[in-house]
């Protein structure tokens, strides 16, 4: 087995994972090209992989092309593919690169890379200078996803990467160190051969990682828009009423109460005539939020329809829901700049008993919200 990893050619290795970088490149391009640009860094994922596949060119022409290119700036066109990845990662998470501190990296990374290469070649100098950086890059990208990022396989998969990649680099940083023979990218022994095939390693697991990454989120993002109304981002009917069911067998069980709150803003077909649809839009998307800033963590909110929308209060009794009615009410009259001034009527129901069934409870809630709007609108029934 030793002998056979000796006779491994290096710069093959290299050119291979190169290659099969860009291969990564491509799949992650068109992955940007089709998914929702609310899915954010892929464009840098794709990116990093095709830097990472220009700088296997230029070490692989070591020897041929001047050492300037093929050691500083290789140097630098890798580590320009790393921070892609991070630049990414937290472009993926809703942060903003910081492309100044990564500009005066590149710049301090040039002379000490200039100087081992061309004014006192020594391989092991630079080893220890790139190893130490990439390892601090990797281990901060690994914190970003472990903090940010669910807790999915992808998520966890890709951050383990990055923390053994970053452990590779450290051992590889020390073993630098150790007074031996001075070695080459290219030099064949056991502890270079395992170095050049575990990044090579290491960097395809990473792309594969953030392409599972980026699969999860979409999933994510498709099964809140099958649940959540598009224009408000409440609940839809469907799964709002399989959350009432829920609560309501909850309560048969332990004898506890529930509230629905049906309301439905007065006067809405004169605000779309008045102002036009898109002013329309704006006072539901305010009126849902006016409505969650009253609301504790377990209450839920769906629109139902048009301008009727359906508030689910868990362990709350008819006293507390007219009372959380009331706020409702009065923070929803309240002006707001911009916006032309609305009211709500409110129906109110509660569960009466073991045998009161969905349907029963959503029909009174219907009943009382019609008496409200009857009787002037602008107001709260009972049912």
């Amino acid at each position: 087995m030793p002998a056979r990893m000796m006779s491994i050619d290096l710069r093959s290795l290299v050119l291979m994972s190169g290659l099969m970088g860009l291969l990564l490149a491509f799949m992650t391009f068109f992955l940007r090209l089709s998914y929702p640009r609310s899915i954010r860094g892929l464009g840098l994922w794709a990116a990093a992989p095709a830097w990472v596949f220009l700088s296997t060119l230029l070490f692989a022409g070591g020897g041929i092309f001047p050492d300037f290119l093929s050691i500083v700036v290789a140097n630098l066109v890798i580590l320009t593919g790393v921070i892609c990845y991070h630049a990414g990662i937290v472009r993926f998470f809703g942060g903003r690169p910081a492309w100044s501190l990564w500009i005066a990296l590149l710049a301090l990374m040039t002379p000490p890379l200039y100087w081992y290469a061309l004014v006192e070649p020594s391989y092991n100098a630079r080893l220890i200078l790139v190893c130490l950086v990439w390892a601090g890059i990797f281990l901060s990208m690994a914190r970003w996803i472990w903090r940010q990022g669910p807790a999915t396989f992808s998520a966890r998969f890709t951050a383990i990467v990055l923390v053994v990649h970053a452990a590779v680099l450290l051992l590889r940083f020390f073993s630098a160190w150790r007074p031996l023979a001075e070695e080459g990218l290219f030099t064949p022994t056991r502890v270079q051969t395992l170095y050049v095939g575990s990044n090579a390693l290491m960097l395809l697991a990473l792309g594969m990682g953030l392409i599972l990454m980026a699969g999860d989120r979409l999933r994510a993002e498709f099964e809140h828009l099958a649940s959540h109304d598009a224009l408000t981002n409440v609940l839809t009917r469907r799964v709002f009423l399989d959350a009432c069911e829920q609560e309501l067998a909850r309560c048969r069980r332990h004898g506890r109460s529930m509230a629905l709150l049906l309301l439905d803003i007065d006067h809405f077909k004169a605000i779309n005539d008045t102002h036009g649809h898109q002013m329309g839009d704006r006072v539901l998307v305010d009126l849902v939020g006016r409505i969650a800033s009253l609301l504790r963590r377990p209450d839920q909110l769906a629109r139902f329809g048009g301008e009727e929308f359906v508030l689910l209060l868990p362990e709350t009794s008819q006293e507390e829901a007219i009372t959380v009615a009331e706020r409702i009410l009065a923070h929803v009259a309240e002006p707001r700049d911009g916006l032309p001034p609305i009211t709500v009527s409110i129906g109110v129901a509660t569960n009466r008993s073991d045998e009161d069934r969905m349907d029963a409870l959503l029909a009174r809630a219907d009943k009382a919200l019609y008496k409200a709007k009857d009787e002037g609108r602008n107001r709260i029934e009972v049912a």
